[in-house]
């Protein structure tokens, strides 16, 4: 039998055990407290969903090495004056380097000509040079084109002007036959990278602009560098409509873009360059489109350094939506989404 200074001491002992054993399982508990804290905001291993649609520079990203990869780069000497160039095209590239001036003085020297020529909806839509016109009132429609182009001369880095016409001779055959109608148009891209289409009106005084042809090639004569368009407005006399399309959530005109291509035109693409955020909807809001018209709509933006892409054939109807869902996409390289894109009707 125990004594009274044995329990007693029996006693404390089991309360020192209790404190203990509480001690132990605060500490428990602080330490998952934190665990827990750092597994969620800090630890990089634990598993939070990653978003996968594309950000805006990802898909400027993959639009300018479009670009890049059809940019010709050609050298020649501006003491030489005219030289004409020849493009892997077959077009010729005429321009007098006694012409050239670096910030207002003439030059000599070794100069650097950057290039590039579209013929074929699908480099328009990787590269976002759609052929979308300005109207005189503002809104825009379709153009069908002979070729697109850009140029740019540099010297040491410095972009050059030139104070005499640029030529370019343009064989008919790349975009399907010579169209006398054909007039010539700049462009002009916007803040977000966007390109519309205005046409020359006359030459300017002292100046050479426009497009003649003669046999089976355009002869185009324009004075500045820059984007440059052998052009006619797409005609229809059918009434014409606006159209809206939804895209799969997430992605908005900063990650993503729709384009509609006309059934037989192969030289042009245009674009439905108005979006509504609130709605979620991309439109083609000019009221442009011809009712009963067959197309097919591309929805397109970018994934993993590739092309994410849909294409859904439709009948215009009057006031038409359509809907892309993310299980109607694909993912191509750029090579097979132009071909995709060439390759419809």
């Amino acid at each position: 039998m125990k004594t009274r200074n044995q329990f007693h001491s029996f006693s404390k002992s089991l309360k020192n055990v209790n404190k203990n054993a509480k001690t132990l399982f605060g500490s428990i508990f602080m330490a998952s407290l934190v665990l827990t804290s750092c597994t969620t905001n800090e630890d990089p291993d634990y598993f939070i969903p990653a978003e996968t649609n594309a950000t805006p520079q990802e898909f400027a990203n993959i639009r300018n090495q479009a670009l890049e990869n059809i940019t010709q780069q050609f050298q020649f000497n501006a003491d030489d004056g005219f030289i004409t160039l020849t493009s892997s095209n077959g077009v010729e590239i005429s321009i007098d380097g006694n012409c050239l001036t670096k910030n207002g003085a003439a030059i000599t020297g070794m100069v650097d000509l950057e290039y590039v020529e579209i013929f074929e909806k699908g480099n328009m839509l990787t590269t976002n040079k759609p052929t979308m016109g300005l109207m005189a009132n503002g809104d825009k429609a379709l153009l069908l084109t002979g070729g697109e182009f850009f140029l740019e001369a540099t010297q040491d880095g410095i972009s050059l002007e030139t104070n005499c016409a640029l030529q370019l001779k343009v064989p008919t055959a790349l975009t399907g036959g010579t169209d006398n109608t054909m007039t010539l148009w700049y462009g002009d891209i916007d803040e977000d990278g966007d390109l519309t289409w205005e046409e020359v009106e006359g030459d300017e005084p002292g100046q050479e602009n426009g497009v003649f042809t003669q046999g089976t090639n355009y002869y185009v004569m324009f004075n500045q560098f820059g984007w440059s368009n052998i052009d006619r407005f797409y005609n229809d006399p059918r009434p014409k409509t606006t159209i809206t399309v939804a895209v799969p959530a997430g992605y908005h005109n900063t990650n993503s873009t729709v384009y509609l291509s006309y059934d037989g035109e192969d030289s042009g693409l245009a674009r439905l360059d108005s979006y509504d955020p609130i709605a979620g909807l991309f439109s083609e809001h000019y009221g442009q489109i011809p009712i009963g018209l067959e197309c097919h709509l591309i929805f397109v933006t970018e994934e993993d350094g590739n092309w994410k892409y849909a294409i859904k054939a439709v009948t215009i109807a009057e006031d038409g939506a359509s809907i892309f869902s993310l299980s109607e996409t694909l993912i191509a390289t750029e090579a097979e989404l132009v071909q995709q894109i060439n390759f419809l009707p």
